[in-house]
């Protein structure tokens, strides 16, 4: 299906999930220790670089993976891309592009309060660009599929509001109390998933079972 600017969704998608393989790629490489070590510290050199450079890219290789199935299905449920629908993906694109940078800083500076919200705000960001997508697409019937429930484009608000939540809330908590507390209040993002996920199931029965009432 083309859109309004005359590009073609898969071409779209395709763009994107080069994005996303080129932003895996980069957190990657950015495993590493130090040349021509004497064997007797590739050990310490391990343990003290290469360990939490990994803890990084595993951290990033999640939130990559999650953010890029939330854009997959979104997309896979679009009909039509409009102007603002297109700028919000580009600028989603260019967050995933940029996002080994600050994974680089907080690996580095693991104790840094700033490192940890540049962090925590470049994943909510992020968050808050699939909500919009997904609140275009909610406001705007004529862009979505046709064949897809609406309900199915508020879960994917839900979501990415519930994540935002957390990585926007962990800001405060990284400058007030510290870094460590802040990441593990990342956490939580497990649970809200899951509570939203359960919380759409309830309401999909409850929607499919409820009676419907004759007009008057």
């Amino acid at each position: 299906m083309r859109s309004l600017h005359g590009i073609d969704i898969e071409r779209i998608q395709a763009f994107s999930d080069a994005v996303f393989a080129i932003a895996i790629t980069l957190l990657a490489l950015e495993i590493t220790v130090p040349e021509d070590l004497p064997a007797a510290e590739l050990g310490h050199a391990l343990r003290e670089e290469a360990l939490p450079s990994v803890a990084g890219y595993l951290l990033s290789f999640v939130v990559v993976g999650a953010l890029w199935i939330s854009h997959h299905r979104l997309f896979r449920m679009t009909k039509v891309v409009d102007g603002p629908l297109l700028y919000l993906d580009l600028a989603l694109m260019a967050l995933v592009a940029a996002l080994p940078f600050p994974t680089k800083i907080v690996t580095e500076y693991h104790s840094s309060a700033l490192a940890t919200s540049l962090y925590a705000g470049t994943i909510a960001l992020a968050a808050l660009l699939i909500a919009a997508m997904s609140t275009r697409l909610l406001r705007r019937p004529g862009l979505r599929d046709t064949d897809i429930p609406r309900v199915l484009f508020a879960r994917s608000l839900q979501h990415a509001l519930g994540i935002a939540i957390v990585f926007g809330s962990s800001v405060p908590v990284a400058v007030i109390v510290s870094s460590d507390a802040a990441e593990y209040w990342w956490l939580l993002a497990v649970p809200v998933r899951y509570c939203l996920g359960r919380h759409h199931i309830r309401t999909s029965k409850h929607a499919a079972v409820a009676p419907s009432h004759p007009a008057p």
